[in-house]
This record gives structure tokens, sequence and C-alpha cells, in this order.
């Protein structure tokens, strides 16, 4: 089943052919990172218009591509939510119509489920049940993957995300957009025992967290060095703020695996490529005698592919849409709006 895919969530337009849920036959992918470093950060509208001007190029590419033609397309695919609304909005409509103009079916998928399924295309031999930490831009959660469209949260961040504290904690020190991979890569070289930082301490739930001290925190810590004069060593800061995220993250995971006697975990999300993160996960793994699944590099952020993945399972699941799909900013992976 050759399905034609489009993510348009953020700043990405990519639009993809994927085969039966696990192979990708093409990807193609318009970043506007270079734009929107202009600003420091994604500005909605401008967003929303490099998507438009992209999306029907990068669907004339795909199948280009991969020698197909309309005819050859199955079904189409699109993130629905959540996003931002004028960026989500294009590729639904984009979606609604082609699959109209093909009179193929149109597959819902939510967008982190998508992240979850980018580890399908990187391992073909993983099957649910399995657990999954997800950490992006917008989202940090533990998600029990029971099967391909069934889903458990077991936590997740209570206030802000960790890619969304990364990002900002990036941006405050002067670094380029997107802030996460450049802290990441200065805290490489760094001492995390320089600066003391706030861990999070479970609640009712022992698998939430919560993210908005450590972010408020660093930011303190940086405002008052500013204000007395005093030399702030970023690459200690970096190394110490990575510990802290990663320190709140791997001790939950690990307490799932314990709790639930699952031994697969995964990784989903941008901030999966932190290499603080994936370097505790393997270990923590190791430990307890879990495989750990960790997409590359390329399919940790957004794509296309991601979303042909999942929407395989959708459509066997007999998820599909019809002309009246509407887009959303915030939905639950469970399907219910917030």
């Amino acid at each position: 089943m050759n399905i034609l895919s489009v993510e348009s969530s953020c700043d990405e337009t990519a639009v993809a052919i994927v085969r039966d849920g696990r192979e990708v036959l093409t990807d193609c992918i318009a970043s506007q990172v270079d734009l929107h470093r202009l600003y420091g950060g994604v500005v909605p509208e401008i967003a929303s218009r490099k998507h438009i001007e992209a999306i029907y190029g990068l669907a004339d590419q795909a199948l280009l591509n991969t020698g197909l033609t309309r005819d050859d397309i199955d079904a189409v695919a699109v993130t629905y939510a959540p996003g931002l609304i004028g960026a989500v909005l294009v590729g639904v409509n984009f979606a609604k119509a082609a699959a109209l103009a093909m009179d193929k079916p149109l597959i819902p998928v939510h967008h982190i489920r998508g992240h979850i399924a980018a580890n399908y295309l990187a391992y073909p031999d993983l099957e649910p049940p399995f657990l999954c930490l997800v950490v992006s831009g917008g989202h940090t959660m533990i998600v029990n993957v029971l099967d391909y469209t069934k889903m458990e949260i077991l936590g997740t961040s209570l206030d802000d995300a960790a890619g969304e504290c990364f990002d900002k904690v990036a941006r405050v020190l002067g670094m380029p957009y997107p802030g996460g991979a450049a802290l990441d890569k200065m805290a490489q070289t760094g001492n995390e025992h320089t600066y003391s930082l706030p861990r999070s301490k479970p609640g009712e739930n022992p698998y939430n967290m919560s993210f908005s001290g450590l972010k408020t925190a660093a930011l303190n810590l940086i405002h008052h060095a500013e204000q007395v004069g005093e030399e702030i060593n970023i690459p200690d800061l970096c190394a110490a703020f990575s510990a802290a995220v990663s320190d709140t993250l791997v001790p939950r995971v690990e307490q799932a695996i314990r709790e639930t006697g699952c031994r697969k975990i995964a990784v989903a999300g941008g901030v999966a490529a932190n290499s603080r993160i994936r370097r505790d996960i393997l270990a923590a793994a190791e430990k307890l005698g879990a495989s750990v699944y960790m997409p590359p590099l390329k399919l940790c952020g957004d794509n296309g592919a991601m979303i042909g993945a999942q929407a395989y399972y959708e459509y066997l699941a007999g998820n599909i849409a019809d002309m009246s799909l509407n887009a959303y900013a915030t939905k639950s992976i469970l399907g219910e709006a917030l």
C-alpha cells in the first residue's frame, strides 16, 4: 500500500511516500530553519505562508523521485493535530484536496503518533507492545504503546516540554535557532557539576514531571550573573542543564520498565536526538536488560515518512476521515481534544 503523507505542523514542510508502513520510498522536506533563525524562533504566520509555497512542489517531487503516478497512490495521510494551527491547516487542506482529486482514502494522523512510528521505519522488526519516551519541542510524555493505534499515557509534563526549555535557555545564552541542538553540542565539552540545578519531584503520579522550575532556575542564574558582572561558563551550564533534564526523564523510564515488565523502550521526537538523553537511556536499559530503539537523527525531527508509517496502521484500524476533517492546535495522543 503506497501512502502519500503530508506533515506541516511547525516549520518543516514534508511530503513522503511510504509503502506498507515500513518502507520509505521518498521523503521530501523543505526546511524553514534558516528563515526563522533570523527571528530566534518560529514565526507562525511566516511558517504558514512557506508551507503553502512548498507543499505542491514537494508532492510533485515525491512522485518524480519514485517514478510513481497518481494512480499508484493508494491513500493520502496528513498530520491533523497538534501544531501551529495555520501550519497544520495548510497540510490538512492540501491532503483533503489531493484525496478528493485522486479519489483516495484520507487518513488523519496525530503528530506524536507519527513520531513514535518513526521507530517502525528504523527498526522493521519492532512491534507493540513497547514503552516510548516522547520528547519533542511541545510534548514530553511516557507512552505505553499497547498496539499500533491503542496507547496509554503513563506520565507527562505538567507544564513546559523539555524541548521548549532547551530552546528557551539556549536563546537566552545567545545560541542560534534551533537552540536545543546548539545547546547539546556545547554541553558535550562542559562539566555538569559546576552548576546546581533542580530536578522535579514525583507528585501523585510518579511518572509525571515538571520542567518549568528547572527552566526558571537556569534563566535566573543567567540573569543574576549578567546583573552582577559574573561570567557564565556556557559549556558547563549547558552540561548541567542537559543532565538535569535527563535526570528528570530517565528515572521515570526506568520505573516504567520495572513496573510494566515491558523490556522494549523506544525514544521519539526531536529531543530524542539529544546526546545526553540517548546515552542515559542506553545505560538504563542495559542495567535493566531492556532493548532500546532510537531512530536515526534524520527521523527524530519532523518528517513526512513518520506520518506515512503511522497512517498505514490507522488505515488498518479503520481510522479514515471525510472532507469535514479539521486541524487542531491541541489534541491528546489518545484522540480527545484538549
